[in-house]
């Protein structure tokens, strides 16, 4: 027997249009796009100020039995120096092979380690007697080091930061360090302190404060006047781009932070946030 379908199927065909025009509605039940507030930018407090040797194109610095450890780069002039902080002077200068362009230091377990840009290697010294240990490998260029007590934490110039195991120098864990904007690339010299990764980023006047566990900037330190608030007689940078803040190191008696750059005439003590 003949049934007329026509009334069914054009209640269907209205159904189906309605339920995908809701759909397609951004507006009708659609979830708010997840906003992610830019870190803020905050100031450093100036505590002091020291000579630095103008001749080093610094790369890493710590702070490291009453004295400034520093790793500076360009080849053949690369060395691993143990600096006088009243003074900016070198008590004891280790340099590397004319081939090898030096990069950021650390040590852990009395052991000194020093990284090079593009050679892939890392220099492990005795911290006691400055005696080379091995030469160990690196897949990637070296940029920036510090530890956690237990790893090694390395850059290399991108916004990737390393977890190594010191023994062996297998990595444990990668974050990538990011903003409200993604990514976040050029990050150069780190020092682990306060629970954070503190870190240079390459070509900027920017100090970023890192969670270790996620990547995140939890915030920007602008140290664009430290040169002018430091009274430097001159800066560096005018004779060369390149001459930029690099240079992180952290007192754990104290709490307070060394800064300078590369060939910069001054070092800075501060508080950072």
């Amino acid at each position: 027997m003949y049934k007329n379908i026509f009334p069914s199927f054009f209640a269907l065909v209205v159904s189906v249009l309605l339920l995908s025009s809701c759909q397609n509605n951004p507006e009708t039940g659609s979830e708010p796009a997840l906003v992610i507030p830019a870190p803020p930018t905050l100031d450093f407090q100036l505590v002091n100020v020291y000579p630095h040797d103008t001749s080093s194109y610094t790369q890493g610095l710590i702070w490291e039995k009453g004295n400034l450890m520093e790793g500076t780069g360009e080849y053949g002039k690369s060395l691993l120096r143990i600096n006088a902080l009243k003074t900016g002077q070198a008590i004891k200068t280790i340099a590397l092979p004319s081939t090898d362009f030096g990069e950021g230091i650390t040590v852990l377990n009395n052991k000194i380690y020093q990284l090079t840009w593009q050679e892939h290697k890392i220099y492990v010294y005795d911290a006691t007697t400055y005696k080379l240990i091995k030469t160990a490998d690196w897949p990637y260029e070296g940029w920036g080091i510090t530890h956690n007590g237990e790893q090694l934490i390395i850059s290399t110039g991108g916004s990737n930061i390393y977890f190594v195991r010191p023994e062996t120098f297998t990595i444990q864990q990668t974050i990538g360090v990011n903003d409200n904007n993604g990514y976040v690339d050029s990050i150069n010299e780190l020092e682990f302190a306060k629970g954070y990764i503190y870190a240079n980023r390459y070509m900027t006047d920017m100090i970023l404060k890192i969670n270790p566990k996620n990547g995140e900037v939890v915030a920007r330190i602008d140290a664009s006047k430290l040169l002018a608030l430091a009274n430097a007689p001159f800066d560096p940078r005018q004779a060369d781009a390149g001459n930029v803040l690099n240079g992180i190191a952290f007192r754990t008696d104290n709490g307070h932070f060394y800064l300078t750059g590369k060939k910069w005439p001054v070092l800075v003590e501060a508080i950072l946030p």
